[in-house]
């Protein structure tokens, strides 16, 4: 399958500035792509990347600095109705499993979730389908099928939900993760500390 992985590089991560100067910050969110890149891969899907700036990864690039809605929108005009995935560059936990099971999941929309509402992955397989990813994205997508008359189907998944934004995400790479992301936040210095309340994510300065 086609999968089309937008990455947001030019000023990537900027409410991670608590923790991470710019120069840094684009270093982590490359280390997401490339894990990203990794699992989608290993799930059997052919993956390419769309960015607002350039980035050297193992994938063709294609720099489009335009908001993220016509960019993919876009991308799935080119492909003319074949099937397409769309998945962020910024899935840190995402694993080849999580991704095949959305790659197979049937339905002429798969959409995985993100914990504040946005849509972290897609699968379209209907050419009257568009995107919209403003705001609470995930609810205008089941609107927008809908309207559209297609089918739509939702993939209930840990490691696609969480994306990168927030310091307190870290914590889950830190968990949960497995790849370079992970080790690029504990060669940072980031580690875990526990309290008398939630875990959170602190750096030692080196």
């Amino acid at each position: 399958m086609r999968v089309v992985v937008p990455f947001g590089g030019r000023t990537p991560k900027t409410r991670l500035a608590p923790f991470f100067d710019a120069d840094e910050r684009r270093e982590f969110a490359v280390s997401m792509l490339r894990d990203v890149l990794d699992a989608v891969r290993a799930a059997d899907g052919d993956p390419s990347v769309v960015a607002d700036a350039p980035v050297s990864v193992d994938a063709p690039v294609t720099v489009d600095d335009r908001p993220l809605t016509d960019v993919v929108g876009d991308k799935l005009d080119e492909l003319g109705g074949d099937p397409v995935a769309v998945v962020m560059a910024d899935l840190a936990l995402a694993t080849p499993a999580a991704l095949a099971r959305l790659f197979e999941t049937d339905g002429d929309v798969v959409a995985a979730s993100g914990l504040g509402g946005g849509t972290n992955a897609l699968v379209v397989r209907h050419p009257d389908f568009s995107v919209d990813y403003h705001g609470a994205s995930i609810l205008d997508h089941r609107r927008i099928a809908r309207d559209a008359g297609c089918s739509f189907a939702e993939v209930d998944s840990m490691r696609l939900a969480v994306d990168v934004d927030e310091p307190s995400d870290l914590v889950e790479v830190l968990v949960h993760g497995e790849g370079r992301a992970r080790e690029w936040l504990v060669d940072a210095g980031v580690r875990l500390e526990r309290g008398s309340g939630r875990v959170e994510a602190v750096r030692e300065r080196r």
